[in-house]
């Protein structure tokens, strides 16, 4: 079919696929629910932004991978005025905070984010465990958004810093590939709009996300430290490619 050569249908079908595969693997109703209600609520704010703007009342792609991913990671037990505002703070993002008619930051990471400091939103991260559903499928969306870079260093950095503590604790190797989440990485840290296009960079978004999580873990931050990497280094990289670019002009 034609729409699904687009790969922002093809991401909506994977998550929608996958979201009705955990809720009938956990048999989790609440899940399925929560996820549509999310969906629901990003579509909507962006299109009464849109409307606001151009005066044509649009559903776009983007909103509704926004919603979905928001499903999988806050927690489905929790009211859903959270959600909401979840929704609500990830879409403004795109319109408030931007550089150059460009959204700096992860809209899901922003307001997953925010509503966990301002509202003590719980996160589940619902399959970022199930590694042979996300990786593959993680791979291929890399490959077709130019991001396999991201994911190389982002690994390459996490397991060699993991391995190091795991000798230096006396802990079976083996282990280090229980602290990835997959989700994370392979769905959100590879989100076209928000990471770097250019190969340096690339290396540097990957490997800087992967280095400041472990050291807020080792810190024992409250907060998300994922969410909260992947974040920072929205900005930082923004920074990097800002100075780059003035130094070779």
């Amino acid at each position: 079919m034609q729409i699904f050569r687009s790969i922002k249908a093809q991401l909506i079908l994977y998550l929608a696929c996958f979201a009705f595969f955990l809720a009938c693997k956990d048999k989790s109703p609440a899940f399925l629910y929560t996820t549509a209600l999310c969906v629901f609520f990003a579509a909507g704010v962006e299109s009464f932004c849109l409307y606001l703007k151009t005066r044509v009342l649009r559903l776009t792609d983007s909103s509704i991978i926004t919603g979905l991913i928001i499903g999988f990671v806050l927690y489905s037990g929790q009211p859903w005025w959270k959600l909401l505002f979840a929704c609500a703070l990830a879409i403004l993002s795109k319109y408030l905070i931007v550089f150059k008619k460009k959204h700096i930051f992860n809209p899901a990471a922003f307001g997953i984010f925010l509503c966990i400091i301002l509202f003590s939103a719980g996160t589940q991260w619902k399959g970022t465990y199930i590694w042979y559903v996300v990786v593959p499928a993680g791979i291929y969306f890399a490959k077709r958004t130019g991001k396999l870079r991201i994911i190389a260093s982002y690994l390459l950095v996490a397991l060699g810093l993991f391995a190091v503590q795991a000798v230096i604790q006396r802990t079976p190797l083996q282990q280090i590939l229980g602290y990835l989440s997959y989700f994370y990485i392979f769905v959100m840290v590879i989100e076209p709009k928000t990471s770097p296009v250019k190969p340096r960079s690339q290396l540097i978004f990957g490997s800087g996300i992967a280095v400041l999580i472990f050291l807020l873990t080792e810190i024992g931050v409250r907060f998300d430290a994922e969410l909260c990497s992947l974040l920072v280094l929205n900005a930082a990289v923004l920074l990097f490619e800002k100075i780059t670019q003035k130094k070779a002009t």
